[in-house]
């Protein structure tokens, strides 16, 4: 057999299997814990896919569920052990660079519809509602005191709450973290009554592309 055919051949097979190889290198991975059912199961949607239902110790579809504490899941997936928590997705590494070198989230919707995260305010841990119909970010004073804020030094004026007016005082955060997007100086009141969870409000939101779709919503940084 000719060589130059035979080189032909084998460079033709190399191109057919790169393709072939193709989509599962640029494959994209998600995971979203959707509810947790009593102690034993856990609702988990894949990919963006119809959620499923995993019970302790059961591999489905690539995903071992390991444990479940309230309200998060520790999962194996893609040979490593990630904990999933409810309302924010775990995206692999793929993802996130396709997202924009981790200038995104995407949250899941909590049982009750409400968007819930995980993230930080001046580099501390901090638990916000996503909140749309918040002129601002928000948070209780006990976070504040937690956070070491001197709240008490912001200009102080009223606000109402689903218990009524109560006082608030405006502050500026040093910086305020979501998944991979970061904002630096971004305004916030800290109320002393009437607010148990910190409000993810339009002083932060205003500054991201915001896209709800059923119970996914992704923030993409604009600036």
């Amino acid at each position: 057999m000719p060589t130059g055919f035979m080189l032909r051949h084998f460079i033709s097979l190399c191109v057919l299997l790169a393709c072939a190889a193709a989509p599962q290198a640029a494959h994209s991975a998600e995971l979203a814990l959707i509810g947790v059912i009593g102690n034993g199961a856990a609702v988990i949607a894949i990919d963006g896919g119809e959620p499923k239902t995993i019970k302790v110790g059961q591999s489905r579809f690539g995903v071992t569920l390991v444990s479940l504490d309230h309200e998060r899941a520790t999962v194996e997936f893609e040979g490593r052990q990630r904990v999933l928590f409810l309302g924010q997705h775990y995206r692999n590494a793929a993802a996130t660079a396709a997202a924009g070198a981790g200038q995104s989230v995407t949250l899941a919707a909590d049982p009750r519809g409400h968007f819930v995260t995980e993230g930080a305010i001046n580099g501390k841990p901090m638990r916000f509602l996503v909140d749309t119909g918040a002129t601002t970010v928000a948070i209780p004073a006990s976070d504040a005191l937690r956070l070491g804020i001197d709240y008490r030094k912001g200009d102080v004026g009223r606000t109402r709450t689903a218990g009524g007016v109560v006082s608030a005082y405006r502050i500026t955060f040093d910086s305020i973290r979501v998944g991979g997007i970061e904002m630096s100086g971004v305004e916030g009141i800290v109320i002393e009554d009437g607010l148990d969870m910190a409000l993810l409000g339009m002083t932060f939101l205003n500054r991201v592309d915001l896209r709800q779709e059923g119970r996914t919503m992704t923030l993409i940084k604009r600036f």
